[in-house]
């Protein structure tokens, strides 16, 4: 056997060695390359800036409108063209306004009411929710079909029996009279119902049952905090139902314990209304909402946006 023979498996094997560790090499390569290419951020264009700075003026313009139009006076409004710009009167057509309406007592009642309905329905919509898409009972698709075809009446057809029923209670011109026929909605439980069958895996509440939890403890520890950022959307959209609701406060409630709808309804009373008074009164409804979304907004998009990422 020569020397040649002994060598010549060695060199197969390395050569084989070689352009193994050069094809791993390359994968590896390509490999880090997908996953930079994966964590690239995305840029947007200048077509996107445009489209969205006209969407936002869009969606701006009639609370400046609002705004221009209580700093103005009746007499500057009425002229062609309108303002475009800010007056000097703002102040004083809403201490008008504030005076007029009686806006202390309706902005705490409209807290109040805002403020107790959305802790209801959140809760009680987020447990409906849970219980249609987690639990199994009998006839829970004829319930949850009846609860969303009750999304298809007309608000207007329970006015009058709503009405009867309340003075029945001896609630009329109470807040209860606002409060308790909103405390659960369809709409509220069909969507946590939507969001809790992807966002709650069904093991995890069986890893809960086995470690002993009762059903308090797994709704506390696990149902809600896997909801929250469904809540905290459910929540927003509630609060600011509420607080601009004006149909059922205008039947339940008088002008001496208003909410802030009933309360502005007011401002457009007399021969000649004051539309300076009446916008001015408008923007001062509308502050509080702006100042919540302003507070809660961060919170509620990175709700969103950890539910979306653990989805």
């Amino acid at each position: 056997m020569t020397t040649s023979d002994l060598t010549l498996p060695q060199t197969k094997g390395k050569g084989k060695a070689k352009v193994k560790g050069d094809g791993a090499g390359e994968g590896g390569r390509g490999s880090r390359r997908r996953v930079l290419g994966a964590g690239k951020q995305l840029h947007a264009g200048p077509v996107t800036y445009v489209v969205l700075v006209l969407f936002a003026l869009v969606s701006l313009a009639p609370l400046v409108w609002t705004a221009i139009a209580a700093s103005r006076n009746d007499q500057r409004l009425a002229q062609t063209p309108p303002p475009l710009w800010f007056g000097g009167n703002l102040f004083k057509n809403m201490q008008a306004a504030w005076d007029q309406a009686g806006l202390g007592t309706a902005m705490f009642n409209s807290t109040i009411v805002a403020a107790t309905i959305t802790i209801g329905t959140v809760i009680f919509s987020t447990l409906a929710g849970f219980a249609f898409a987690k639990l199994r009972f009998r006839f829970s698709s004829t319930l949850l079909l009846l609860t969303i075809g009750t999304m298809m009446i007309p608000p207007q057809l329970a006015v009058v029996p709503l009405y009867l029923w309340m003075s029945d209670l001896h609630w009329a011109n109470h807040l209860p009279t606002v409060i308790l026929p909103t405390l659960v909605t369809a709409f509220g439980t069909f969507f946590m119902r939507q969001y809790l069958v992807q966002a709650l895996p069904t093991e995890l509440i069986e890893a809960a049952r086995v470690d002993g939890a009762n059903s308090l403890r797994v709704v506390w520890h696990v149902v809600f905090p896997a909801a929250r950022p469904a809540m905290a959307v459910l929540g927003l959209l509630t609060f600011v139902m509420a607080w601009n609701d004006f149909l059922w406060p205008i039947i339940a409630l008088n002008q001496q314990n208003p909410t802030v709808q009933v309360a502005l309804n007011s401002l457009g009373t007399g021969y000649v209304p004051d539309q300076a008074v009446i916008m001015a009164g408008a923007l001062l409804g509308t502050l509080p909402l702006l100042i919540a979304f302003l507070l809660f907004g961060k919170q509620i998009v990175g709700g969103i946006m950890n539910g979306a990422i653990k989805g």
